[in-house]
């Protein structure tokens, strides 16, 4: 009965695992039981001793290779090998050689990479407890080899050729992971390089390029290559990241005049400080720099440097940036610099700076944007949103949520609509209600309150564009998307360029918007019309909601005979009941009490009234801004831009690749499934390859790498990688609130 069992139980493992010893004839295919390998790959042979032996099966005559077969060198010769063995489903490798007395090779041999055996590691050594690394190898003993040998003139021949494996060849679905059908083409290197640019990982990379080539076998590499190229381009940064990044902006500033850097090492020659602004963030200073927002964001490069771009509000009302800096620390000589260098490559001051209450900031930014140089000195205005979240810690919770007292103070703090008296008496009154006279936290908010409260700024011109730094906060999220902590410096500044590219190129499409096309009017009132042909679409749809505004919610309760062209109006807003606007217009200028034209730049509802009273038709010129306007950047003074040639010639080469490869795919797609064209398309594709192997020399991944990122310098190297800041944004966590 036992016996009967295990017979049973052989039968069932020979059945399966394909047992040679129950094979009756010499020759046979594989069993179909195992799916591992495949029919039209190999056979094998049995010899004397039960051993199998395969033969590779290739239908393309052409791709075989034969004894007496001529090629004109050893590359060559090796080329044809190797993808004999990626039809056939086998690796193969550079073996021994000979040389003559000359030097030259003359007997070289081509091996399957089964070929030799690997000495087994039996035991740790050293006693080391770590545990060892799990490997595998393939090596089994295999003969087949192909033997090149020298024959006058600079050619070789086939010699000796052997072309039976001892091991099964790899199956149809195999032969995509051979190292012979994989490579890091320069294609493939393109889209890992220009994907790394947009933030894109390996991962999705490999699964976008199967979805454009058809599918995972015709990616002509694994996901382990993409991420090995990707390890490769950070391992040719290396630690000569600070020299490469400061040798990049010479090389932009030679071929961009408007091109401006600066940078500062330590004393060990480690880089601590750079900054730069290119042709177009210097354009887009001179046209909104009266209002710029400046904070510091982190988790941006590898060295936890402070990246903190320097951000206005441009014509679209969008955010836009002049510049940018890499600061290794958070103190008033590292903001004092950055900004001694924004004012030198702008030429002038803004006309009001808003930041958080960094105390640096607050004694760098007087200090750098002051009258000293002959300029006119800015206004430092601090983010109301930063000191209102800190009423609750100064308060307390009850107090802030549990009472009307938040409702009553942010009737005089945000209002812009009332005077500084207003604002005093205001605050003094609810202080009083709720007894806080001896509150330490408000009396030092209503100590810097003339650098936070609207009322204080009702005179300054564009003061109101920006009350919180929320525009940086939007920038940091925007270069979030772009950046990760990781990143060299080189890897970096890619992906700067890459966010720029995206943002300008919003502000392209916008202009053309703007420009091409005209928004509806609601209003019969002629105004509105020509507001549509001077501003652009964003600033209209603002002045639209105060046009319709004025014809709505107005009411005049006052209005004098004209003097001198001069009619003076008091006027009610039924959104603001308590209030009465004194409006003076004429045909050509208008001026309310709310101040709303000298703060934000934008005519208000209650001039647009007393216009509409008199009988304007035509938008006064005296209230348009130029940077509102559609053509708010013709003119300007900056030089045009001009690029780096070999940052264009990647851009184009990368174009080009990406037009090819897709006219191929069209290609591909007309031949079909007709066998016939898909030969035509083939033997179209050899030829080019044969041309090309005959005129041109192969780049090398180094010379790639070296195009796409940039030369790694030669000789010593004066400017070291940054070492790794310790910023209050990193390592160590921020103190929760109170709250």
């Amino acid at each position: 009965m036992i016996t009967k069992d295990l017979i049973k139980i052989s039968d069932n493992q020979g059945s399966i695992c394909g047992d040679s010893s129950r094979i009756s004839s010499s020759t046979a295919s594989c069993d179909p039981a195992c799916s591992d390998y495949d029919d039209s790959i190999s056979s094998y042979v049995l010899s004397t001793g039960g051993r199998r032996y395969y033969s590779p099966s290739v239908g393309e005559k052409q791709c075989i290779p034969f004894l007496t077969q001529v090629h004109d060198s050893l590359d060559k010769a090796f080329l044809f090998y190797k993808n004999y063995g990626r039809l056939g489903g086998f690796d193969v490798r550079k073996g021994t050689k000979k040389r003559a007395d000359d030097g030259t090779i003359i007997l070289k041999h081509f091996v399957c990479s089964c070929e030799g055996f690997v000495e087994p590691n039996i035991g740790r050594t050293n006693g080391s407890e770590c545990r060892e690394r799990r490997t595998v190898s393939k090596r089994c003993g295999c003969k087949a080899r192909l033997v090149m040998k020298y024959m006058f003139p600079n050619k070789y021949f086939v010699m000796s050729l052997i072309d039976v494996h001892n091991h099964p060849l790899a199956s149809e679905t195999g032969r995509q992971f051979l190292r012979a059908s994989r490579e890091m083409t320069a294609g493939l290197r393109n889209v890992v390089y220009d994907a790394a640019k947009a933030n894109i990982g390996c991962s999705k990379t490999y699964t976008l390029v199967k979805e454009m080539v058809g599918g995972y076998s015709n990616v002509g590499a694994t996901l382990c290559d993409f991420k090995n190229f990707n390890r490769d381009l950070k391992s040719y940064v290396g630690d000569k990241d600070g020299q490469m990044i400061i040798d990049k902006f010479k090389v932009i500033s030679e071929t961009s005049e408007g091109f401006y850097y600066a940078y500062e090492v330590d004393s060990s020659g480690h880089l601590i400080k750079l900054f730069w602004a290119d042709v177009i963030g210097r354009r887009n200073f001179e046209l909104y720099g009266d209002a710029m927002s400046f904070d510091a964001t982190f988790d941006t490069n590898k060295y936890n440097m402070i990246f903190a771009p320097f951000t206005g509000v441009d014509k679209h009302d969008k955010c836009v940036t002049f510049a940018c800096c890499l600061l290794s620390q958070e103190n008033v000589a590292h903001y004092t610099w950055a900004f001694d260098h924004l004012v030198k490559a702008m030429g002038r001051n803004p006309v009001v700076v808003i930041t958080d209450q960094c105390p640096a900031m607050k004694i760098a930014v007087p200090a750098s944007f002051s009258s000293d140089n002959g300029l006119i000195a800015s206004k430092h205005r601090l983010c109301m949103w930063h000191i209102m979240e800190k009423f609750p810690v100064k308060l307390g919770n009850r107090l802030v949520k549990e009472t009307v007292f938040m409702e009553k103070m942010k009737k005089y703090i945000w209002s812009s609509n009332i005077e500084i008296e207003e604002f005093e008496r205001g605050w003094e009154a609810v202080i009083k209600e709720f007894k806080l006279e001896d509150n330490k936290g408000l009396k030092d908010m209503y100590g810097i309150r003339a650098s936070w409260i609207p009322a204080f700024f009702r005179d300054e011109p564009m003061f109101g564009l920006m009350r919180t730094t929320s525009r940086s906060e939007s920038e940091n999220s925007f270069f979030g998307q772009f950046h990760k902590q990781g990143d060299s410096l080189c890897e970096f500044w890619l992906r700067y360029q890459s966010a720029m590219d995206r943002q300008r190129n919003e502000t392209n499409r916008l202009n053309h918007e703007s420009n091409s096309s005209l928004p509806s009017t609601v209003s019969r009132w002629f105004i509105e019309n020509d507001a549509a042909d001077l501003f652009t679409l964003a600033i209209f749809y603002k002045l639209q909601e105060e046009i319709i505004a004025s014809c709505l919610d107005m009411q005049i309760k006052r209005m004098s005979e004209e003097r001198e062209g001069v009619t003076y109006m008091e006027i009610r807003d039924v959104k603001v009941p308590d209030k009465i606007f004194k409006v003076s217009v004429s045909l050509n200028h208008a001026v309310c009490s709310c101040k709303k034209f000298v703060m934000c730049g934008i005519v208000c509802r209650h001039s647009f009234c007393g216009l509409k009273q008199i009988g304007v038709t035509k938008f006064p010129r005296t209230l348009v801004l130029n940077r509102w306007t559609k053509l708010a950047d013709n003119g300007t003074s900056s030089m045009s831009l001009a690029v780096s040639n070999s940052f264009s010639k990647m851009e184009e080469v990368s174009l080009k690749l990406t037009n090819i490869w897709f006219d191929f795919q069209q290609a591909v797609n007309k031949a079909g499934m007709e066998l016939d064209k898909l030969d035509q398309v083939h033997s179209t594709v050899m030829q080019l390859s044969s041309e090309l192997d005959n005129n041109c020399s192969n780049l090398t991944k180094k010379d790639h790498m070296a195009a796409m990122i940039g030369e790694q310098p030669s000789g010593d190297i004066t400017i070291l990688a940054p070492n790794i800041c310790k910023n209050k944004g990193n390592y160590f966590k921020r103190l929760i609130s109170e709250r």
